[in-house]
Order: C-alpha cells, then sequence, then structure tokens
C-alpha cells in the first residue's frame, strides 16, 4: 500500500477504537508524523501495525497501556529510533512547495487587489525586484518558523492527561500575530532597493494562477 491508501485505512480503522485506546493511539501518532526527518512510507506502515495490534488486544478488554505501557512517548521514541530517515532531497520538495504556494497567493491577491482597487484610484504597478526578493525571504522565513514552533508546541502538549485545547489555540494565535506584526514592519520601513519595472495587475494574477495550477496538478497526481 502506498502513503495515501495507508493514512486512509488508517483513518478508517480508528473508528473502531475505544475512546480511550483512540486518545493514546492519536497522541501516539500525531507525534510520530511530526518527525519530518523519517520516512513516509515506513512511518505509516508501523503506525498501522501499532493500530492493528491495538484492534486486535482491544478485543480481550486490554487497553494501549495495558499493551504499550504507561510512557507512551517513550515507546513512540523507541519507534522513531527504528525507522529509517528521508533523504535530505526528499524534504527539499516539501519546502519549496510552502514557499511556491506563498508566492502564488501573494501574486493572485496583488493582481486581484490592483484590479479591484484600479478603477477608483491610481495604484503604483512600479516593483523593486531586489526589495520584493528580501520580503519574500521575510514571509518565507516567518512560515518555516511559525509552522516549527506550532509543530514544537503541539509536540508539548501530547501525552497530557489534561490537555488545554484553547490555551494551546491561543498561544498559536500569539504566535502568528507576533511574527506578522514583525512581518509587516519590514514590508512597511523596508527601502526600494535596486532596480525596478512595471509589473501590471493582470501579468501577476496570470503568474500567480498559472504557479497554484502546477502545484494543484503536482499535488494530485502525488497522491494518485
Amino acid at each position: 500500500m502506498n502513503v495515501k491508501s495507508l493514512i486512509e485505512e488508517n483513518n478508517r480503522k480508528r473508528e473502531w477504537l475505544t475512546p480511550e485506546n483512540e486518545a493514546y493511539y492519536s497522541d501516539l501518532l500525531v507525534y510520530i508524523r511530526l518527525k519530518f526527518s523519517l520516512s513516509e512510507q515506513q512511518t505509516e506502515e508501523v503506525l498501522m501495525e501499532i493500530l492493528d495490534h491495538l484492534l486486535e488486544s482491544q478485543k480481550e478488554g486490554k487497553t494501549g497501556r495495558d499493551i504499550f505501557g504507561d510512557d507512551p512517548k517513550g515507546f513512540a521514541d523507541e519507534m522513531i529510533e527504528q525507522l529509517p530517515r528521508t533523504k535530505k532531497r526528499e524534504l527539499i520538495p516539501f519546502f519549496s512547495g510552502i514557499i511556491a504556494n506563498i508566492v502564488g497567493w501573494v501574486l493572485v491577491i496583488r493582481g486581484l487587489l490592483f484590479l479591484i482597487l484600479s478603477p477608483f484610484t491610481e495604484v503604483n504597478l512600479t516593483v523593486h525586484p531586489i526589495s520584493v526578493f528580501i520580503i519574500a525571504l521575510v514571509i518565507g522565513a516567518f512560515v518555516l518558523i511559525t509552522i516549527m514552533l506550532i509543530f514544537k508546541m503541539i509536540e508539548g502538549s501530547l501525552f497530557k492527561e489534561h490537555q488545554s485545547k484553547w490555551k494551546d489555540s491561543i498561544k498559536s494565535g500569539l504566535i502568528g500575530a507576533v511574527g506578522m506584526t514583525g512581518v509587516l514592519l519590514i514590508v512597511k520601513f523596508l527601502p526600494e532597493i535596486g532596480p525596478s519595472f512595471e509589473f501590471s495587475w493582470w501579468l501577476s494574477l496570470l503568474i500567480g494562477s498559472v504557479l497554484l495550477f502546477i502545484l494543484y496538478v503536482l499535488k494530485k497526481q502525488e497522491r494518485r
């Protein structure tokens, strides 16, 4: 089975777990899946094996703690140590996809915004490539750092009997708000650097739409 099929089968089988076992297994699943350095195929195969074992034992009235012990994090860490690592070149498309998505949406939003505003007011279509590149780097760094911090926060909230989801939501919101404020300040006060050219709204909209469409097609092919 490929990764997509394993994930779908996993989601289907988890519905058969008791609430206690589902909570125990879900923490294991999220904790292991957050380790992006691991082989995705091998990770999903191991998660499926754990789930099948848990379902079989559940028929005998056992719980996840009866089978895997009272230290699920320790058990998960042992599993992670045995899983093969992903090659670095396999991580490049993942992060490239995130950056390309951001660029695509920025271009589309810019094109739509200028299209809507142009009949009512004069819009500045001048673009400074160096300044834009710096802003793109800042936004990309902000997104990646935010994702890493949120994943760390999620990881820290696992394997706890009393999880406070509303506190985690507030923390996530604060991380995003502080980071976005920093990005907006840099965008506002960054001087215009280097040569410039006019970049029309329709070209911005076209390039952004084509980029997002290509990413959509690639994602669809990846899932087959």
